[in-house]
């Protein structure tokens, strides 16, 4: 059986905030097999953000184990999990979150210069990236040149920069409309066909576990539902 990319043990997260204590995640238990796309649902305060940073590696539980490729991250250096994040995640977020002052093909080589690849080989990959998501006509423009939809496309091809084992994407259609929504989630589903990379989406729009082969449902900071095929997903908040 092959390594689980990131696995959750009894994962809990309680935020101290003054006196009062937030629990934003509460035992949380979840296995993410290689080459799966997951879908994480859940509506404004069911606590699928904070669960997206554990799954990411952005945060530590209070309680509980995370593990990235099979390691501990509670028993890496912080240098260590950056590196070992740098490798093996890419992320998409909702904001784009995309450099201004930089054109879209330095936006996508970015990325690699933290993995120390050279000017010859980003140039080349952020290219062939940039092509893949049908905007090789516009490489050369900022991101206030570009559409939403244009600037979610560099994101995504961004996060598939380093050739990451997983993509986790924040809420990826959440500033577009849903025909470009749409076309997003097309270009996603192509990568992870395509390349056969794990995909975590995370979301509050049920329309988008029509794209996935697993959706979890998160409430009130637990998962309530884990369904293993999207059709069979029924949403209520």
């Amino acid at each position: 059986m092959p390594t689980l990319v990131i696995k959750l043990e009894n994962v809990w997260k309680v935020y101290q905030l003054g006196k009062v204590e937030l629990t934003a995640l509460k035992g949380i238990n979840l296995e993410v097999t290689p080459g799966a796309f997951v879908t994480i649902m859940g509506p404004s305060g069911s606590g699928k953000s904070t669960l997206l940073n554990m799954i990411g590696c952005l945060d530590v539980p209070t309680k509980g184990k995370v593990f990235l490729k099979g390691k501990d991250i509670s028993q890496l250096s912080e240098t260590q999990l950056s590196q070992l994040r740098g490798k093996t995640i890419g992320f998409v977020f909702q904001e784009f979150n995309l450099l201004p002052n930089l054109d879209a093909l330095e936006n996508v080589a970015l990325p690699m210069v933290f993995q120390g690849a050279s000017l010859e080989e980003r140039i080349k990959k952020a290219k062939e990236l940039l092509a893949s998501v049908g905007l090789e006509e516009r490489i050369y423009h900022q991101p206030a040149e570009l559409s939403g939809g244009e600037r979610q496309r560099v994101a995504l091809a961004r996060a598939f920069a380093n050739d990451p084992e997983v993509v986790i994407a924040d809420e990826p259609t959440g500033n577009l409309d849903s025909t470009t929504g749409k076309k997003i989630m097309e270009v996603l589903t192509d990568f992870h066909k395509r390349e056969g990379k794990t995909i975590v989406v995370v979301t509050h729009d049920p329309n988008i576990a029509s794209y996935s082969e697993e959706v979890v449902n998160i409430k009130d900071g637990q998962i309530i539902v884990n369904h293993r095929e999207a059709a069979q997903v029924l949403w209520s908040k």
